[in-house]
Order: structure tokens, then sequence, then C-alpha cells
């Protein structure tokens, strides 16, 4: 895909705003340090206005004034903790055109080809040094944004967010107030909540669990030192199939009390758990990031700006997976979700403050890699909210999922009650992954038929 740049600029808020250094808390120290690539598509459509940079930009600035931590940088304190530096330097907008159609990129999967549609980062350096590299590098901004224009009519806007700055819950806030402005609305929706000392620990800190969430992940007992290919595949699951799980699952049982993203994410783990081929004394650990906003006491604002992500995990041997009965899978994480609560965040908070160096939890690829698993919950964000003023998203999701053992669930773009299950795994286990996910959500007469 050849993509033109036809223009760059830097955009600051459109009025003064607050020049300090903000505190960040423990939960933003533990997310990975890079840009978070998003995508959204658009089609041309008469009925909406066209497509203008201007209006985008000048919206922009504006929305920059409220947000304006986005506008700033990753700096470090006088002890060397990191950050954010609120002095306005501006979000990077780069506008930009390719000869590609948008029915070119088909169902959208997650590659190396959508991953031109965002603006990259050089990340090269000592990672302590990183936020002073990326100011000398080409003083990169802590949230970027690149605008594709398509052969044929349609628009693609990229946006990547460094994870320190911002989690889903935040990120998709922001774009959607931005969107708001766009639209020629004269306030946002809901303004966001700046202040992140609502998660400090206590004092003194008090951790009252053992937070399996930090634990080492298990490593592979049959561990092969060559890197192993990986692929990423989007898996479309209808109402009926959901339902068919449910059903099979349950038979006479009530799982009304049960999520569906618990049913899901217990079915996708012993899905690839088997299709990896684990030994039966295999340990695998699932991460589940769950939202801590509406589960501390009292809850933090739904506008919070900053990272509210926590981890619930589980840890079981492969054969003790595949061999128990699928609802006492299910049961463990429903168990495990819903000891989330204020009393186990906040341990989770003073057990991160005990630690000499938060880096050593810092979630990167090899939490997630076999024979571990990842699987994000963006079922209930409000993904397909951004009109800029050219109608809704045709597509939204990432540009690339990069690390092997991830995976995110995502409503459908049409809200006809679908999901669409993004997933990287090593490209030898993909195959047999299709084959278990899709053989669970079958009904039960066709599964019967097919023994």
């Amino acid at each position: 895909m050849d993509i033109t740049v036809k223009g760059s600029s830097m955009i600051c808020p459109a009025q003064d705003t607050p020049k300090e250094r903000q505190w960040i808390s423990n939960v933003d120290l533990a997310m990975t340090t890079f840009h978070v690539p998003l995508l959204y598509f658009y089609r041309p459509n008469p009925s909406f206005d066209p497509f203008k940079a201007q209006v985008l930009k000048e919206a922009l600035s504006k929305i920059l004034v409220p947000f304006y931590p986005m506008a700033g940088r990753l700096g470090s304190d006088e002890n060397g903790r990191p950050q954010i530096i609120c002095n306005a330097e501006g979000v990077l907008f780069i506008e930009a055109e390719t000869t590609c159609a948008i029915d070119d990129l088909g169902d959208f999967v997650p590659s190396l080809k959508l991953r031109q549609l965002v603006p990259t980062v050089d990340y090269s350096g000592d990672t302590s040094s990183y936020p002073l590299l990326l100011a000398q590098a080409s003083i990169p901004p802590k949230q970027e944004l690149i605008v594709t224009a398509f052969k044929g009519g349609g628009v693609s806007l990229g946006i990547g967010i460094h994870h320190t700055l911002a989690d889903g819950t935040t990120s998709f806030h922001f774009i959607n107030c931005w969107s708001e402005i766009a639209r020629g609305l004269s306030q946002i929706t809901e303004a966001p909540f700046i202040d992140r000392t609502l998660l400090r620990a206590r004092i003194p800190p008090t951790p009252k669990f053992h937070h399996v969430e930090y634990d080492p992940p298990p490593s592979l007992k049959t561990s092969d030192p060559n890197p192993k290919p990986t692929s990423v595949s989007v898996f479309k699951i209808t109402p009926d199939q959901l339902n068919n799980l449910k059903t099979n699952s349950f038979k006479n049982q009530n799982a009304t009390k049960y999520s569906t993203y618990a049913i899901l994410a217990a079915h996708i783990w012993r899905c690839a758990s088997k299709a990896r081929g684990l030994l039966d004394d295999q340990p695998t650990k699932l991460y589940m990031p769950i939202n801590g906003r509406p589960r501390l006491h009292p809850p933090l604002p739904s506008g919070y700006l900053g990272n509210a992500i926590f981890l619930a995990s589980l840890i079981a041997l492969y054969g003790n997976l595949q061999s128990e009965p699928f609802i006492n899978t299910i049961e463990k994480i429903h168990g495990k979700l819903k000891r989330m609560d204020d009393e186990y965040l906040r341990s989770a908070l003073d057990y991160l403050e005990e630690l000499s160096d938060i880096s050593v939890v810092r979630r990167g690829p090899q939490h997630f890699q076999c024979p571990n698993l990842s699987i994000n919950n963006w079922m209930r964000f409000p993904l397909y909210n951004a009109n800029f003023g050219w109608g809704r998203p045709i597509y939204m999701g990432l540009a690339n999922v990069a690390p092997e053992g991830k995976m995110c669930l995502l409503p459908s773009p049409t809200d006809d009650g679908s999901l669409s299950l993004i997933a990287c795994l090593q490209t030898s286990h993909m195959k047999l992954f299709r084959k278990h996910l899709y053989e669970g959500l079958m009904a039960f007469d066709k599964i019967r038929a097919r023994c």
C-alpha cells in the first residue's frame, strides 16, 4: 500500500491550559510503554459532510483544552519517577493519501499493512530515558494522529495513544468528544476528570492478598529457543452461535448470572490451550484486564483520565482445564472477576507501591505468549460513536496485534449483536484454534450429528 504524506502539523490547545507536572499512578506505570494503534474507517456518504482536514484540526485544538494532558509529554520528577509534563506542545496531525481503496483491505484484519495508517514512533534507547529520547527524536507527542484519504473516496483515521497516558476508556472518551466538537456541538457529553491521585496507594501500603496477576508468567515446559511465526485472524461470532455456546454449556442449569465475557473467556482459553498442544502438567495463565472505575468505592468518575485497568488472572494445569466440566471453568472466571472489588483493587495498588522496581511487573509480550493468554473485553466500549460529521465508522479496531497470545473481543459496527474476536497466535496453532472455537459454537444437534 503506497501512502503519500500531504502535510503534517502540530496541533496545540486553542486556549491557555494549566502548565503543570502531573503525578501518575502505579497502574499507569504498569502499562506497556508504547502507543496503542487504533483505526477508524469511513465511507463517503452524500448525506453527510465531506471530509475536511481543517474541521478536524480546529476541533482537535478545541478538545485539547479540557483534555490538556493529551498535548503534553512524558518526563520524570527529581527521583526519576515518570510523570506527565503538561506543556501544551501539541499533537502531531498528518494528512496523507493512498492509491489503495477501502474495499482492498477486506475484513480489516490487523496487520503491518494497516499499521502503515497509524504514525510510528522510534522507541530505540534505554527505556528509562524513553521520554527524553522521544522528545529528542522528533518531538513526538503523547498522542499522534494520521488521516488518510483513499482512492474512490473514504477516509481512515489512525490514532496512536501512549498507554502510560490513557487506557481504552479514556481513549474512546477523548476520541468521541473530539468528534462531537467536529460535528458542531457546543459542549461535550462529559468533561474529563483530571486527578490521578485518586489511585494513590494507602499510607502505609497494606496489601491484603496474593496478587497472582503480578507473579511471573508460567514458561513453556517444551520451550524451543527459536522464535515461531505468528499470525492474526478475526473470528466472527453471531448471536445464534453465542446462544449455542451457552445452551451447550449449561444444559438445564441457570446461566443468567454469568456474563458473556466470562463464558467466552472460558471457551477461548480452553480452545487456545488445546490448539497449542500443551502437556497435561503445563501451567497456563489467563489474563483478563478489567476497568476499575466502577469497582472502586467510591467509584472513580467515569471521565477519569488515565489508566484504571487492573488484571484478573487465573492459573490452571492444562490437563485439569480440559478435563473439568466447562461450567467449572466459567465459575472460576466468574468468581475471579467478582473478587475484583474495592478491597482487592486497593490491595493491588498497595502491592505495586511496595515494589522496588515496578517495571518487573510491566505487561509485555513475555506475559501473553504460549502457554499463556490475555483476552481484552471491548464489547461495551462506545467504539462506533466517533461521528466526525461523516456518519458512523464502518469499522473500528486495532491496526496491529503484535504479542502472540493476545486477543480482543469487539462489538459489531452494525449493532446486530454479533462479536469479533481478534486473535494473535503462532501460525501453526491458528487452524486448530479456529476448529475448536467454532465446534463449541455449534448447535448441540449438529455436534451430535458429527459424532
